[in-house]
């Protein structure tokens, strides 16, 4: 047997050192369930998608089925085997449950910080990392939690940016008449180089391998992201292409200056519907909710419409606004709510069924009542108030209120930019 200096048996050790190892793996691991059974149910799911380490640590304790079926019973209801298999369905429901109550009742904070030298006025929220630009010639990517900018990525001297969008792995940008790509650790590229391809882009969204842009000439071009070619072209409106949106079943569909939308399958190049509102206002935003298969659109005189897309029409107008809608988006997931901003500053929160308004949200006093600074940024911190029905949004001042020139909804948060060098999130807790 084999013997070290002391004459103890090394392989004894070792054994030692495995035992002790999951001992202590052991340790962590009940000290984490009691620091979880501290926490509600949406903090818990919440928990769950921090690391594999904790989501295994939940999973295994079962904390997540007790307190959910903690829930159904307090609430009366039953818990059936078969209700059983249906829980990550349900603490997605009430997730955004929580969200909607969240959105429309909850206590309102706002941080501010500066996020570029110069004003911009677009902003994408995906995976928890909000992308800023259009206007100044940087984008930056930055961690929500912690307000760090995480990636810098440089427009040439050359070009404007007009639009952009981003997914885990590329940023894809336009450029006038041109597309840029900016992958993850820097490296950009800009295509195609021959002048002329394409007339003036006003718009672009991606969704892996295609960016479409929406163009003057009232065509979307799609371009293949790792052939760098333009694959198609597809007429959808007699005016300007203002705003896109795509599903993951590739339908492209585009609002017009015009008042219309239009619907195209990316596959075949054909037009499948066109949705007319009832007033020629164009249409300035547009997005679409795959869950629960509809259409929002936003217009120039502020009104905000809804289609079904399954039978091709109209559920709701509503008009919210004397204003034009810059911006309209909704929690993926959420088939309750729809956040909506306008040129008149105020944050509104919609019933998507509906159209009802449930809620106007603004800035209570231009003063910060707190201040920050932690390691990355400095952080202004506000209340932020909802208005009464009978409220007149035109004798608020303008500094409660800038123009919310686009935004992004997170789970109980909005972030927003306002075309200044600022941008704010919107923090809801009940």
């Amino acid at each position: 047997m084999e013997h070290g200096p002391s004459g103890g048996s090394t392989a004894m050790r070792r054994r030692s050192g495995v035992r002790g190892g999951a001992r202590m793996e052991c340790l962590e691991h009940d000290i984490l369930c009691i620091i979880f059974s501290f926490l509600d149910v949406f903090d818990l799911v919440r928990c769950t998608a921090v690391c594999k380490s904790w989501n295994a640590v939940i999973r295994k304790s079962e904390l997540l089925q007790v307190l959910y079926f903690k829930l159904r019973r307090d609430s009366g209801e039953s818990t059936s085997s078969g209700q059983r298999k249906s829980m990550e369905f349900g603490l997605q429901e009430v997730a955004m449950k929580y969200h909607r109550l969240c959105l429309q009742r909850g206590r309102i904070d706002i941080h501010r910080w500066k996020a570029h030298s110069v004003g911009v006025d677009q902003c994408r929220m995906k995976m928890g990392l909000l992308l800023t630009g259009v206007g100044d010639k940087v984008m930056r990517l930055w961690s929500l939690d912690s307000y760090k900018c995480e990636e810098e990525y440089y427009i040439p001297d050359t070009a404007s940016l007009v639009d952009f969008d981003f997914d885990e792995s590329k940023i894809v940008g336009l450029l006038g008449s041109r597309v840029g790509i900016w992958t993850r650790n820097g490296k950009r590229s800009i295509f195609p180089s021959r002048e002329g391809t394409f007339s003036k882009g006003l718009c672009v969204r991606y969704i892996d391998p295609d960016a479409v842009i929406g163009c003057e000439d009232g065509t979307a071009r799609v371009f293949d992201m790792y052939s760098r070619t333009c694959s198609r072209i597809i007429k959808m409106h007699a005016g300007p292409v203002t705003c896109l949106a795509l599903s993951d079943d590739e339908l492209i569909l585009s609002g017009s200056s015009l008042g219309s939308v239009s619907i195209s399958d990316l596959a075949s190049d054909q037009r499948v519907a066109r949705l007319r509102s009832t007033d020629s206002a164009g249409i300035r935003t547009l997005c679409f909710n795959p869950c629960s298969h509809l259409v929002f659109a936003g217009t120039t005189v502020g009104y905000t419409y809804c289609w079904d897309l399954r039978t091709m029409k109209s559920l709701w107008e509503t008009r919210i606004s004397s204003n034009v809608l810059y911006s309209l988006s909704y929690l993926r997931s959420d088939n309750s709510t729809l956040a909506v901003g306008g040129i008149d500053g105020v944050l509104r929160v919609l019933n998507q069924n509906t159209g009802e308004v449930l809620s106007r949200c603004l800035i209570a006093d231009e003063r910060p009542i707190s201040s920050t600074r932690n390691m990355h940024a400095f952080i202004e911190k506000k209340k932020g108030i909802r208005l009464p029905e009978d409220a007149e949004v035109d004798r608020i001042p303008r500094t409660c209120r800038p123009p919310i020139t686009c935004l992004s909804v997170g789970m109980k948060k909005v972030v927003t930019a306002h075309n200044s060098k600022y941008i704010r999130m919107w923090k809801f807790n009940m």
